[in-house]
């Protein structure tokens, strides 16, 4: 689960970590009392669940798409501006007038960047805070690495850019400091840090050391799967700042840290995921395919994506159903799936091992009874209680198409949608 940048820099700042002054804002006269507790200048950013808000442009929702697709054709001549008639997501103002004028520019309109997708995320929300002087950049990051089952300190002198860029280009610029979580943040780690990313200055050390602890508390403490902040800044008055700040909670800890729960936006999430999560769905990732998959395991939602594509389709979600014996499970996984309108074909891919296959059979059965389903439906069942679930598909007459192997379901799933896509 991802929070706002504002969420998180009131997060980052009840650990010690030093943040700029300001607040948010959900109208331009709000954005215009910030400002000028601010002293008139400002920086005004708009409030997403994506990246690259500098470079994205502020649009009207039906602008959406075809902004997008000017951005990946040309990035650099259509990209947003701090300042000009590019409207980005990120706007410099000197007075309070004018941050209530660039705030009326951006809220209530869609912002797009490469990270958002061809619909744009709306803009409900701007932080309006106080602008620094920056004299160096550097990225900061804590993630769980799952190689070592530890906290992973990721750092990098090379700030203010995507770290996959860096990654690519210069990866001896990344400082890579495993935890041990038994032994947790230990006082030489912001010594190392230091040395490596090049802190000269005994007092910046010392910062860095501080804000690497809190940082980690933060994360520890509230079950982050990601904690980031690009750019990490020195300002010319000698301060170590946290610019921006990235906080992604593990959705699995959600039932224990309910404070955090409260700030899901979900208007910043895909429908249909949400839609999925009401309905009890937890594993569904809409993607930009026509065949909808169902799928008990998550290894082989993965392998029978992969196949679906060598047979020459395109997946449109990821769902894993989960090791549950749960006929309406099924039901409301096949209710998501035709809620999507791309999709033309369905897969229901199952394996069972402690998921019987009788019970999958039941939950299709059902899903024919309640709906009225107008795609076709390719079935490819192994394991427990196959003979039963036959048994019961053939005396419920329903219309699905049977396969034996999942390269055959495949092929015949592409072609089924094929089919339905061309009628």
């Amino acid at each position: 689960m991802k929070i706002h940048e504002y969420q998180a820099k009131e997060l980052f700042a009840r650990y010690g970590v030093p943040v700029p002054r300001g607040r948010v804002a959900a109208t331009p006269a709000e954005a215009r009392a910030i400002a000028q507790e601010l002293g008139g200048k400002a920086v005004i950013k708009a409030q997403i669940h994506a990246g690259g808000r500098g470079k994205g442009r502020i649009v009207a929702p039906e602008e959406a798409p075809a902004m997008y697709r000017s951005l990946l054709s040309d990035p650099a001549a259509h990209e947003g501006q701090v300042r000009g008639p590019r409207v980005g997501g990120v706007r410099l103002v000197d007075s309070p007038e004018e941050a209530e004028r660039e705030a009326a520019n951006i809220l209530g309109k869609v912002l797009v960047s490469i990270q958002t997708g061809p619909e744009g995320k709306p803009v409900r929300r701007v932080l309006v805070e106080e602008q620094s002087s920056v004299v160096r950049e550097y990225y900061f990051s804590i993630i769980v690495d799952g190689a070592t089952a530890s906290p992973l300190i990721l750092a990098s002198s090379e700030g203010g850019q995507e770290i996959e860029v860096v990654a690519r280009r210069n990866p001896d610029a990344i400082v890579r400091l495993p935890v041990n979580p038994a032994a947790g943040y230990q006082p030489y780690i912001g010594r190392v840090l230091a040395a490596r990313l090049g802190f000269a200055d005994p007092d910046l050390s010392a910062q860095l050391a501080k804000l690497a602890e809190g940082l980690y508390r933060c994360a520890v403490d509230n079950d982050a799967s990601l904690v980031e902040v690009n750019p990490l800044v020195v300002t010319a008055d000698g301060r170590l700042l946290a610019l921006d700040a990235k906080f992604n909670l593990d959705d699995n800890a959600l039932f224990r840290r309910q404070d955090l729960a409260a700030l899901r936006d979900r208007e910043q999430e895909d429908p249909l995921e949400v839609r999925a999560q009401e309905l009890g769905i937890a594993n569904y990732i809409k993607l930009e395919g026509n065949i909808g998959c169902i799928v008990n395991g998550a290894g082989l939602a993965m392998a029978t994506m992969d196949v679906i594509k060598l047979a020459g389709g395109e997946p449109a979600n990821f769902l894993d159903i989960g090791t549950v014996n749960d006929a309406q499970r099924v039901v409301n996984a096949i209710r998501v799936i035709l809620e999507d309108p791309s999709v033309k074909a369905i897969l229901i891919n199952i394996f069972g091992g402690m998921a019987r296959v009788d019970i999958i059979a039941q939950g299709v059965i059902e899903a024919f009874r309640q709906m009225e389903i107008r795609v076709p439906i390719v079935m490819r069942l192994v394991g427990t209680n196959l003979a039963e679930g036959e048994a019961l598909l053939r005396e419920a007459g329903i219309s699905v198409i049977r396969a034996a192997e999942l390269g055959e379901a495949a092929e015949k799933v592409v072609e089924a949608a094929r089919a339905a896509a061309a009628s």
